[in-house]
C-alpha cells in the first residue's frame, strides 16, 4: 500500500464550533459523532460537486450534511431509528441551505443495505465515507455533580441505542467479522474506481491496546478493496506552528490512569484515515437525480 504520509489539518476549531448552525438540536447526544472537518476533506478530496457519497453507519449524518454543502448527493444509513430519524432531519436542514444537492436516509441493517437501497444505486456511490462503532468505554459527556453537593461526574450521552443487536455492543472480533460484510456492500454500491475512506484509531480494553486501524485494513481487504492511502486526520488545531490538544474527559482520565500505572500513554489528538479503491467490473451509469427521491427514507 503507498503511504503518502499525507497530514489533514481537519480541526482549526473544535467540532462543536464547526457544527453550530449546521445540525439540528440533539444531534451532540450521539455518543461517536464524525468530526465535520475530516467529513469535509474527505469529500472534497476524493469526488466532485454532483458525485454520490454513501455513508452505510451514518449516525447523525455528518457525512451527509457536508456532503451537502458541497454539492454532492448523499446517501445514508443507520440501523438505530432514533438517530435516523436526527440524521433524515439534519440532511433536510442542509439541503435547505441552498444548491442543487439531494440526501436520503434508510433505517436499517448495513450489512444487507444492497437489500434496501434501489437497484438503480448500484455501482453509482463515488465515494463511501464512515466510521466503526467504538463502544462506551471512549464516548460520552460528562457533568460535573458537584452543583448537587456530591462528589465525582455523572456520564451521559455514551450509548448508541439500547439495541443488542447494534454493533457498537459486539465484541471486537464480531464488531469486524460485520464490518467486513458492511464494506462488501459497499463494494456493491461503488463505481470503478471509487473510493472508500474509513476514519478510525486504537482504544484500549483493560489496559490491552486494540489495534483497531489495522484490523479496518485487513477487513477492507477482506471485501475485496484495494488499499491505497493511509493519512492522518487532525482533532487538534494549530497554532504557531504548535499542536493545540482538545481532549475529552474520558481520553485525559485513561491517559491519567494509565500513567499511574506506568505506562507512557499520550492523548491521541488524530484519526487514522484509511483510503480503500474499488478495482473491478462496474454497474452501467445510472442517474442519481432519477431515483434518490424513489428510492424512501
Amino acid at each position: 500500500m503507498p503511504c503518502y504520509d499525507s497530514v489533514w489539518n481537519t480541526a482549526p476549531t473544535s467540532a462543536p464550533a464547526q457544527r453550530k448552525g449546521r445540525y439540528t438540536p440533539g444531534s451532540a447526544a450521539h455518543p461517536a459523532k464524525m468530526h465535520p472537518g475530516v467529513a469535509a476533506h474527505a469529500i472534497a478530496t476524493y469526488t466532485k460537486p454532483g458525485d454520490l457519497v454513501l455513508d452505510p453507519m451514518c449516525g447523525i449524518g455528518t457525512t451527509l450534511v457536508e456532503a451537502l454543502h458541497l454539492g454532492r448527493n448523499a446517501l445514508g444509513i443507520e440501523y438505530e431509528p432514533k438517530w435516523a430519524d436526527l440524521a433524515s432531519r439534519n440532511a433536510r436542514l442542509a439541503e435547505e441551505a441552498g444548491g442543487n444537492a439531494t440526501g436520503a436516509v434508510h433505517c436499517g441493517d448495513a450489512r444487507r443495505l444492497t437489500e434496501f437501497i434501489p437497484a438503480t444505486l448500484h455501482g453509482e456511490a463515488n465515494l463511501v465515507l464512515t466510521s466503526p462503532p467504538y463502544g462506551p468505554s471512549v464516548h460520552g459527556q460528562v457533568r460535573s455533580t458537584r452543583d448537587t453537593g456530591e462528589r465525582g461526574v455523572v456520564k451521559k450521552n455514551f450509548r448508541y441505542g439500547h439495541d443488542r443487536d447494534n454493533l457498537a455492543h459486539v465484541s471486537t472480533a464480531h464488531l469486524l467479522e460485520a464490518f467486513t460484510e458492511i464494506l462488501a456492500q459497499c463494494r456493491t454500491m461503488l463505481c470503478l474506481g471509487g473510493t472508500a475512506v474509513v476514519t478510525t484509531r486504537p482504544w484500549r480494553v483493560r489496559g490491552e491496546l486494540i489495534d483497531l486501524p489495522s484490523a479496518v485494513l485487513a477487513a477492507g481487504r477482506a471485501a475485496g478493496l484495494t488499499p491505497t492511502e493511509r493519512c492522518v486526520a487532525l482533532l487538534a488545531g494549530i497554532r504557531n506552528g504548535r499542536l493545540i490538544a482538545r481532549p475529552s474527559f474520558f481520553q485525559m482520565k485513561n491517559v491519567r490512569d494509565a500513567r499511574r500505572q506506568g505506562i507512557p500513554l499520550s492523548v491521541v489528538q488524530h484519526e487514522d484515515v484509511l483510503v480503500f479503491t474499488k478495482i473491478g467490473k462496474s454497474l452501467p451509469d445510472q442517474s442519481w437525480s432519477d431515483t434518490a427521491h424513489g428510492s424512501g427514507t
